[in-house]
């Protein structure tokens, strides 16, 4: 079936995929209080390599492994596990809808970094959704409110770094399979965060150690069901989807932690969105008349 046949399909598997990334993200809050995010992020990186396992098979097997592009897995990896590390630091000092909202900077980072590393050409109105996206990104990080929390900037900093990710992942993706590239990022760092182990490993408990396994579990099925979502819709009909997250996390932050939102971060999440949305919506318009004019 092509991805025009079944769209509801594909909304489905992203809308479960988002959530299963916003349930890895509370057990990572849970326990990034008492595990260094090195340890964290090691069990995440090893124990993910069993659904990416199902997902080489499913995609052919060891031939999709095949590489000549171990550089630009390298810098995925590197851009990646930063992100990675600044993300769990983030979610053990922040509350969960607060990283999770600042996050959605990405798309924003995305289109200001493609004009210097891809060349592309962004015209004056994706320029002023980006803009007017950071004002958004301003009011939930608060820098007015007298009460700065600085771990915001490192959380910022995690999504400036994924979006470097991003950028490289679209340029391996033109001649590497999505399995190739989430199962080396998954392996290099598993060797990056378990090189740390012997200097930050504290011995977890049974009900931990199970809870850190499933991190890593749930985190590879995720990856795992967001692809499955692709094959089954456009990325201009799935990609608003992934704003289900801050709903998500508010969910969880309110029943689990006990947080609440801000009206101020609410406003500020609405027009992030808004803006990320509208960029996405330039991008679609702008392939469609490139494919016409092809």
């Amino acid at each position: 079936m092509s991805a025009a046949q079944s769209p509801l399909r594909g909304i489905a598997f992203m809308v479960l995929s988002v959530a299963i990334f916003c349930v890895m993200d509370v057990l990572v809050k849970l326990l990034s209080q008492t595990y260094h995010p090195f340890q964290v992020a090691f069990f995440r990186s090893v124990f993910a390599l069993v659904p990416i396992a199902v997902m080489v098979a499913a995609s052919g097997g060891m031939r999709v492994l095949r590489t000549r592009h171990l550089g630009g897995h390298a810098a995925r990896s590197v851009v990646g596990i930063a992100a990675l590390l600044m993300f769990f630091y983030s979610f053990a000092h922040m509350k969960l809808a607060d990283v999770v909202a600042i996050g959605f900077a990405g798309p924003l980072f995305i289109t200001a970094l493609s004009v210097p590393l891809l060349g592309e050409q962004v015209g004056w109105r994706r320029w002023s959704a980006v803009i007017v996206g950071f004002l958004g990104v301003m009011l939930v990080v608060n820098p007015g409110s007298g009460v700065l929390d600085p771990v915001a900037f490192i959380a910022l900093g995690a999504a400036l770094f994924y979006s470097f990710a991003v950028i490289v992942i679209r340029r391996l993706s033109t001649t590497e399979s999505n399995a190739a590239i989430v199962f080396y990022f998954s392996i290099a760092a598993s060797v990056v965060c378990g090189a740390m182990m012997p200097f930050l490993w504290i011995s977890p408990s049974l009900e931990h150690l199970a809870l850190l396994i499933l991190i890593g579990l749930l985190g590879g099925s995720a990856q795992y069901v967001m692809v499955e979502a692709f094959r089954w819709g456009q990325v201009s009909l799935l990609a608003p989807f992934e704003y289900t997250a801050i709903f998500f996390s508010l969910g969880f932050g309110y029943f689990i932690f006990g947080e609440t939102a801000s009206t101020t971060m609410l406003i500020g999440v609405a027009i992030i969105a808004s803006s990320g949305l509208y960029i996405l919506n330039r991008e679609t318009v702008r392939a469609r008349q490139a494919a016409k004019a092809a």
